[in-house]
């Protein structure tokens, strides 16, 4: 039970009705679980309104309605309006859990790419160094042992505040977040206080019916993060830095290559070691030590550089660092799967032309002997998408071996097809193998000395999509299956 008055402190409201005294028993945004008692907050939703529900949540017993235009429902219901129902949702669901982020310390990453793996690395170092981390993110949310399968990136503004109680209830200091730009525009991290903020880079992306209107727009969302914060750490080589730094209200550290950046990077060298590849480099500025990490690309620099920074602001030593950097792995990021000595062979989430351009390129610098891409792409989606994804496979890779992804409720072949047009406008060779089992076969049966093979598309998904139920399907067990079929050993 909460005080309805109590709750409302930090909010600018009217009342339309009713009285604003008494206790509420719930704080609800979801129609579905409104009960009597209940706060209940109306979110227009892209394709629901929640104000279409409050004459039925009224009906259910609900104490009172927050609404951003009149409704009609019964007299003894209290009504409040506001301006943003979704930024009320926010302060109330901070006010409803008692603030728990100011309980812990909480770092917000925010960019196009990098996010994921970053916040992976930043759990990892600092529970080395004997933090206890939560995570919240686009593959999952991690509370203690709880594993908790993602549908957003950064979820509604009430699922992250009762995450972060959840994280308090259990002992954890430290919460490391992806914020994303649509996180940020719906105020799903308002009521949020953010020790470190972290800006590891902005490209074109997210523009769109749904989205946002123009880069400008995705752009200032980004910068939103960097007025919640204490302390921001910059990617100091990011063509847009000094948009995102205009008006950010917080203390600013950088990292990078660049030679005035706190934490810069020096001496980079690519390695590879038998299948493995991955990056090296010296630590200067705020912190001097030697990097390896077992994750390939000048990208991964960054992200760990990030990282550093972040763990020099908590205190923890060089060496904790140097060993959770050596050991940094996150599933389907550029995630290396030991199966041969000959040949490498991971798996990406790259799932658009942009991201698959990234990660081609990158694999490129370490001049593999062929480097082979596996993909398909999604059903009822874009097929600009599908042609944009052909067209730089059959530039970059050498092999592309075209499959199914997530067909959802189109055919398979139909996609290939798709995936086809944009492929023939190159002169890449390719094969098409629709079952992704016999395409993953095919490609570790046919790898040769030196190739890079690039599982692309599914990352950390663990299910193929079809025709309106999801199947099992990861692509880690595939792998391990055909390793057992064909009579080689399995080293994961």
């Amino acid at each position: 039970m909460r005080e309805l008055s109590e709750l409302l402190e930090r909010l600018d409201y009217r009342i339309l009705q009713g009285k604003i005294e008494g206790d509420i028993t719930d704080l609800v945004y979801d129609s579905r679980k409104a009960t009597a008692g209940c706060l209940f907050v109306c979110i227009p939703g892209t394709s629901v309104d929640g104000h279409t529900f409050a004459a039925p949540v009224a009906d259910i017993g609900a104490k009172a309605i927050i609404v951003e235009h009149e409704v009609d429902v019964r007299s003894d219901v209290t009504v409040l309006q506001v301006r943003d129902s979704r930024a009320a949702l926010a302060q109330l669901s901070a006010a409803y859990f008692d603030d728990p982020s100011e309980k812990l310390s909480v770092i917000g990453i925010t960019g196009t790419k990098g996010k994921t793996t970053t916040t992976y690395m930043i759990k990892s170092i600092l529970e080395n160094a004997g933090h206890k981390v939560g995570l919240i993110g686009t593959i999952e949310a991690i509370i203690g042992d709880e594993h908790i399968p993602a549908a957003n990136t950064t979820p509604e503004s009430y699922v992250v505040e009762e995450y972060f109680s959840k994280m308090v209830a259990a002992g954890l200091d430290t919460c490391v977040m992806e914020v994303s730009s649509q996180g940020l525009m719906m105020h799903r991290v308002d009521g949020v206080k953010f020790e470190l903020g972290i800006f590891t880079n902005i490209e074109p992306d997210h523009i769109g019916p749904g989205e946002h209107a123009d880069f400008n727009d995705y752009l200032n969302c980004k910068k939103k993060l960097f007025k919640k914060c204490k302390k921001g750490l910059f990617n100091a080589d990011d063509p847009h830095l000094e948009d995102i730094l205009e008006g950010a209200t917080c203390e600013v550290e950088t990292f990078g290559f660049a030679k005035d950046a706190d934490f810069r990077a020096e001496n980079m060298e690519l390695w590879k070691d038998g299948g493995s590849l991955g990056v090296k480099y010296d630590v200067a500025g705020k912190e001097s030590f030697p990097v390896r990490i077992h994750v390939p690309g000048r990208f991964s620099v960054y992200n760990s550089l990030s990282a550093i920074a972040v763990c020099h602001h908590f205190g923890v030593e060089a060496q904790d660092m140097q060993k959770a950097l050596a050991a940094a792995r996150v599933k389907g990021r550029i995630e290396m799967i030991p199966v041969s000595d000959n040949y490498s062979l991971m798996i990406d989430y790259a799932h658009n032309a942009m991201s698959l351009k990234s990660l081609l390129t990158t694999i490129r610098e370490y001049e593999p002997a062929r480097l082979v891409c596996l993909f398909g792409c999604g059903g009822n989606r874009s097929k600009l998408r599908r042609y944009e994804m052909g067209e730089v496979s059959g530039n970059l890779a050498d092999l592309t071996i075209i499959t199914s992804d997530n067909p959802r409720f189109e055919e398979p072949m139909d996609i290939i097809s798709d995936i086809k047009f944009g492929i023939n406008k190159t002169s890449g060779d390719y094969v098409e193998i629709p079952d992704r089992k016999d395409a993953i076969k095919y490609a570790i049966e046919n790898g040769q000395p030196g190739d890079v093979i690039v599982l692309a598309g599914k990352g950390h998904e663990d299910y193929q999509e079809i025709k309106g139920k999801k199947y099992p399907m990861d692509e880690r067990v595939l792998i391990r299956e055909v390793l057992e079929e064909l009579g080689r050993e399995v080293r994961f």
